[in-house]
């Protein structure tokens, strides 16, 4: 029988102690943030029925969909019925919908959790991956749309992404723009997809795009001009005026964008070609950049369409997604960080020499735990060199030694792994020099202290 392939499947992968680590204080952060600008956690199953998740994603996501073939004595069909979930959108349209006299209104929440794509992967572009939303279901005002768009900036700052750009449009304004440069209607959601890839393919590239999905030579040679100009925003916009519904999403974008305070610390632009590639949009979109990475950092935009389609009331909705695997990239690089390293090893290792004194020594960890110091007790075999060696592996600042002549004096003997300076001395004097000694190094005891875990 041939070996198994342990690799994961492509486009998931294996998450080590580091990387788990700054996740999760990643997490941490943001939903502190998401929690400050009045946002509520909710939780949604890996999993939907088929029907709630197609037709909402547009003709490229609807491909992308994982789908879960039927079980049972349906088997045999080859049919789905259910499916992964592709975003966290969709998924909270349908609790709206189901729950929706039992919420407030507005009902801001925030969502982090994994989804699934069928997608090609690539740098920071994952087939499973964490997905992280903030959204108001229930109002029209653009100060929703401000909201999300402010929340989304104090996360990235609280991570430690300052400098970002917001990209704004509008889908009446793209829809303007459609109009304007002559492009069928019946065009329009794919022209718009291939405008959408400006940004990675050039003014060029859309071009062969625009005429790869039949829209016609005059059209691609007026856009191509009006993209390649010294201020193509100014040149799209004098064109989108010329259309009524255009001159709305325009409008709409100026008010959004003088919403958005200068103390907010970030550039706003107007992006008129910025589509979003989901098919539910309805007004406002927009994208956040960082000069750390040649992609968008978050994303989103009103969506007043797309709870209605699960019950009889239309209801206005907003939101944005950060993306997190980019962002965690950029972290990583810049905190050194190497995939799948090591995360930061216990305050202390307690050597284990003799089986004898194994109890002993566990119950002592019991004790340095309760006064807050990270301990861990060593569990394989081997001599001392060999779990110093493992201590020192494991990042440890300190291995904790108790043979008979420290537990009849009541004492443990410290050894600072980085200096090899060693020290013997009572329990409680051991937990005020521990405390100490790591404070002074910036340890990992600030949120232990006294069993604290609030740091």
């Amino acid at each position: 029988m041939p070996a198994a392939d342990v690799t994961p499947p492509s486009g998931t992968r294996d998450l080590f102690p580091a990387d788990v680590l700054l996740r999760r204080r990643t997490f941490a952060a943001i939903q502190d943030t998401f929690e400050r600008h009045g946002f509520e956690p909710l939780d949604t199953p890996a999993f939907e029925r088929l029907d709630v998740l197609t037709g909402k994603y547009g003709e490229e996501g609807e491909q992308l969909i994982f789908r879960i073939l039927r079980r049972g004595e349906h088997a045999a069909s080859g049919e789905a019925d259910l499916a992964l979930r592709y975003d966290l959108t969709v998924p909270l349209a349908r609790v709206v919908a189901r729950y929706g006299s039992q919420l407030p209104s507005p009902f801001k929440r925030y969502q982090i959790a994994s989804v699934w794509r069928a997608d090609r992967p690539g740098r920071g572009r994952f087939r499973e991956f964490t997905q992280c939303d903030i959204d108001v279901a229930g109002a029209s005002s653009l100060v929703a749309d401000a909201s999300v768009v402010l929340a989304l900036i104090d996360a990235l700052a609280a991570i430690g992404l300052e400098g970002v750009t917001v990209h704004l449009n509008d889908r009446d304004a793209l829809h303007g723009l459609v109009a304007a440069y002559g492009i069928p209607e019946a065009l329009g959601a794919s022209a718009l997809t291939a405008l959408d890839k400006l940004a990675k393919i050039g003014p060029d590239g859309v071009a062969d795009e625009l005429r790869a999905r039949g829209v016609a030579d005059d059209a691609v040679a007026a856009l191509h001009a009006d993209l390649s100009a010294a201020d193509p925003t100014a040149a799209i916009v004098a064109r989108v005026r010329s259309d009524a519904r255009g001159r709305v999403g325009l409008d709409r974008i100026a008010e959004l964008m003088a919403l958005l305070p200068a103390e907010a610390g970030v550039d706003v632009v107007h992006d008129p070609v910025l589509a979003r590639g989901l098919g539910y949009y309805t007004g406002p979109v927009f994208e956040l950049t960082h000069p750390a990475l040649d992609a968008s950092i978050a994303a989103g935009g009103r969506y007043d369409g797309l709870i209605g389609m699960f019950g009889d009331e239309p209801v206005p909705a907003v939101g944005g997604s950060l993306g997190l695997e980019r962002i965690l990239l950029i972290l990583a690089e810049q905190q050194g960080l190497e995939a799948g390293g090591a995360g930061p090893g216990p305050d202390v290792l307690a050597t284990v020499l003799d089986p004898a004194d194994a109890a002993d020594i566990l119950a002592v960890a019991v004790r340095l735990r309760s006064a807050g110091i990270g301990v861990d007790v060593y569990s394989g075999e081997g001599r001392m060199k060999k779990q110093l060696r493992h201590a020192d592996r494991r990042g440890a600042r300190f291995a904790l030694v108790r043979g008979a002549t420290e537990r009849a004096a009541g004492s443990v003997t410290l050894k600072e792994l980085t200096s090899g300076e060693q020290t013997t001395l009572s329990e409680e004097e051991a937990v005020r020099f521990l405390r100490g000694r790591l404070a002074e190094a910036g340890g990992r005891d600030g949120g232990r202290d006294g069993g604290r875990t609030d740091g």
